[in-house]
């Protein structure tokens, strides 16, 4: 008797970690680039399943300060506004759900956000980031 409360302790701790896995999901994203040159946004993951997501965000660049914002896309291939006077993409016409702002060199920020099943873009609108590059599709499944 006490073996098969043991192995029911076992299988009910297994399956609590289980949910608790997949309540939340991490990705990583790397920042790299400096001015002048190609700049890039990397993700360890681009799919997600809906619901709790962090973004763990690495600035790895030498001097450049990046900055990481997600928008959530109308559908996969919609059009992202760039002022080109600005070199900045014109924020005020996308659906932001946050950003790490003002990153600098070799440091690290985090975003949490709850994401509904579509298509996202994470980007860097500091001047001219975004048309060096600086970029990342995400999908998030339901």
């Amino acid at each position: 008797m006490a073996f098969s409360l043991r192995y029911f302790t076992l299988v009910a701790a297994s399956l609590l970690l289980s949910t608790q896995a997949f309540a939340a999901s991490t990705i990583m994203v790397k920042e790299d680039g400096e001015g002048g040159g190609p700049m890039t946004i990397t993700l360890d993951r681009t799919t997600v399943p809906a619901g709790d997501v962090t973004f763990k965000v690495h600035n790895d660049a030498m001097t450049e300060e990046h900055e990481m914002v997600l928008i959530k896309l109308k559908s996969a291939d919609q059009t992202i506004p760039v002022n080109a006077a600005k070199h900045r993409v014109d924020e005020s016409k996308l659906k932001s759900l946050g950003e790490v702002a003002d990153l600098k060199a070799g440091k690290d920020g985090q975003l949490k956000v709850k994401l509904a099943a579509g298509e996202y873009l994470l980007l860097c609108n500091i001047k001219g980031h975004f048309e060096a590059g600086m970029k990342a599709r995400l999908t998030v499944t339901p």
